[in-house]
């Protein structure tokens, strides 16, 4: 299994609740932990994660700040629609600190993620990373 969420491995984000041209939610993808992408302020916000194919994924993992609920979603279809739940997350406050989370999944297939960060501890949350384990299905 490799990182599938990368940019560099076809992924894309498919949409976006906030854009700042300054720090674009393509940082999300671009596997560094020093870029990242920020929201407005306003709750709740998501991205949604698009795969060049039908993946069979594994661990999630997550690199952000100031996030409080976050929910995972899957849709195997080829357009970012109908999807199910994955996971429910509710993080610790660590004042603005970086929260590195690996979240262990069932192996499943997806074509696209979506997150939804349900609330914050702030008023403007960061994601810096997010890298998915997966191959592509044959």
């Amino acid at each position: 299994m490799f990182d599938v969420a990368l940019s560099s491995a076809g992924a894309t984000i498919a949409l976006a609740t906030s854009y700042d041209e300054n720090y674009p939610p393509e940082n999300m993808i671009d596997g560094s932990l020093e870029t990242f992408w920020p929201t407005t302020g306003l709750f709740p916000q998501e991205f949604i994660i698009s795969f060049s194919t039908l993946m069979s994924i594994g661990n999630i993992k997550i690199s952000s700040a100031n996030v409080k609920d976050l929910c995972i979603e899957k849709s195997t279809k080829t357009e970012p629609v109908d999807f199910e739940p994955l996971v429910d997350k509710e993080y610790e406050n660590i004042d603005g600190q970086l929260q590195r989370d690996e979240i262990k999944i069932p192996v499943t297939s997806a074509c696209h993620l979506k997150f939804l960060i349900k609330s914050g501890f702030d008023h403007f949350i960061f994601v810096h990373n997010v890298s998915v384990d997966g191959t592509a299905v044959h």
